[in-house]
């Protein structure tokens, strides 16, 4: 089956949006469950808010440290939210580019 909503939107070939302004809070449902995150709760919405005004600003993805400082999650809980890679993640699913240092 075909996801509609993906199925026009143009990533790289890590599976990161090539359009920013592209991203809409659907593509962010999506991607979160490709992602294995069935359920994007009010501190995933506060997080990937966080990161797609900090790329607004500085052109660029957050990195894990401003993410937590800036929105005041601590690293434990950001691990919980977007396990296994979180800065990473939390990028994708923001539909910005791969942060700075991530691997």
């Amino acid at each position: 089956m075909t996801n509609t909503i993906l199925e026009n939107v143009e990533f790289d070939n890590e599976g990161f949006m090539i359009d920013p302004n592209a991203w809409t809070k659907e593509i962010a449902i999506e991607l979160a469950k490709e992602e294995g995150i069935d359920d994007l709760t009010d501190n995933h919405w506060k997080i990937i808010d966080f990161c797609r005004q900090g790329a607004t600003d500085t052109g660029g993805a957050p990195t894990l440290r401003s993410i937590t400082k800036g929105t005041e999650v601590s690293t434990k809980e950001l691990f919980q939210l977007y396990p296994k890679g979180p800065a990473k993640k939390v990028a994708r699913i923001s539909g910005l580019g791969k942060p700075e240092g991530c691997v």
